[in-house]
């Protein structure tokens, strides 16, 4: 039978006047209540249906898409409360259980509390509060050798559970627990919002902090895009630029006045944008073209010039020099007087005779 609590892509075997019958992909089949029917659907055709069960725990197929499914953590809200536990409001015709030994408080109505949806030792599909149960502190991997499950920087789906001194903590993926300190809270957050963040550090704990703008310069192209947005969408300027008060660009766009600077930095290179004094304005035609730079001459030509100059120099010097005789650093050969006279018996020596 298709597992219950999730979605699954269903055939359509036979229709009947309460509604069609979808192949469960194991010999048995599920109903899909007539009002529940998109419309031309044919028998043959695929249904992407949510499976769960009715009033009387039998399993039925439905096109509505509940808030969270089985594996998934959701800010739910109570719509009864009676002797047994509460009832949740996720969005399918049956409400969503929590027993009383799965609150963490006693639940009352019309409040919305964080919970993790999970299928109990007897199939039925039920709530917790006790997401310690199912949300693990540490992000470790799941084997000796397996991959670790984040690295510094990585996306990842967060849902805002409950708040701390320090700030807030999340749940990540439905999985882990994260961290998101004040310091690095630029835009409002409150319990129960799903949104994006990122890894901001995995700590030697094993235990994880997170920010919600990426980190370095990944975070300036996608606010890029919004400045550029905002600017076609208004009247093609703005009044905020690179001397605008920090809080008040935190103001309009949830970012440090750096990233700000950084976003509008790169659109004034892509030449898409002219910074003023007073702020930022759409470039035009005309700001385009004074802005392109004037032609450079072919740098590989203008060195084999200067080549050329320099070696027909360096010819014209050696032809100048060519009349004037060589000096030679060699040493000159001593001259050596000798006595032109013949020796005699007369001339004194210094040998003796013999």
């Amino acid at each position: 039978m298709a597992q219950p609590g999730r979605y699954h892509l269903l055939t359509v075997i036979d229709e009947q006047p309460h509604g069609l019958y979808l192949d469960d992909a194991e010999g048995g089949k599920i109903l899909l209540p007539r009002k529940q029917i998109p419309a031309d659907t044919a028998i043959g055709d695929s249904l992407k249906v949510f499976v769960y069960f009715d009033s009387d725990d039998r399993p039925i197929a439905t096109t509505l898409r509940p808030k969270a499914q089985v594996g998934q953590v959701a800010y739910l809200t109570v719509v009864d409360v009676n002797s047994t536990g509460a009832f949740m409001d996720w969005g399918l015709p049956k409400d969503l259980f929590v027993p009383f030994s799965e609150q963490k408080q006693r639940m009352e109505a019309e409040r919305a509390y964080p919970v993790y949806i999970y299928e109990d030792n007897t199939g039925r599909i039920s709530a917790t509060a006790r997401l310690n149960r199912f949300i693990k502190d540490e992000a470790k991997p799941n084997w000796p050798g397996a991959p670790e499950p984040f690295t510094t920087g990585d996306q990842v789906s967060l849902i805002i559970t409950n708040r701390t001194e320090l700030g807030y903590k999340a749940v990540i993926n439905n999985e882990f627990w994260g961290v998101l300190y004040n310091d690095d809270i630029r835009k409002p957050v409150k319990i129960g919002l799903k949104l994006d963040g990122y890894i901001k550090r995995i700590r030697e704990d094993s235990r994880i902090d997170l920010m919600l703008e990426p980190a370095g310069h990944g975070k300036a192209d996608p606010l890029a895009r919004k400045i550029l947005k905002k600017l076609e969408e208004g009247n093609g300027s703005l009044g905020l630029g690179d001397h605008s008060p920090a809080d008040l660009i935190e103001l309009h766009f949830g970012v440090s006045k750096r990233t700000f600077k950084m976003a509008i930095g790169k659109l004034f290179k892509e030449r898409k944008i002219v910074i003023e004094t007073d702020g930022i304005r759409l470039a035009t035609a005309d700001d385009q073209k004074a802005a392109r730079p004037a032609r450079q001459p072919d740098q590989r030509k203008d060195n084999k010039r200067k080549a050329d100059d320099k070696k027909a120099a360096g010819k014209k010097s050696a032809d100048k020099g060519a009349d004037k005789p060589v000096k030679s650093d060699a040493p000159k050969a001593r001259k050596v007087i000798r006595n032109p006279k013949k020796k005699t018996e007369n001339t004194l020596s210094l040998k003796k005779k013999s």
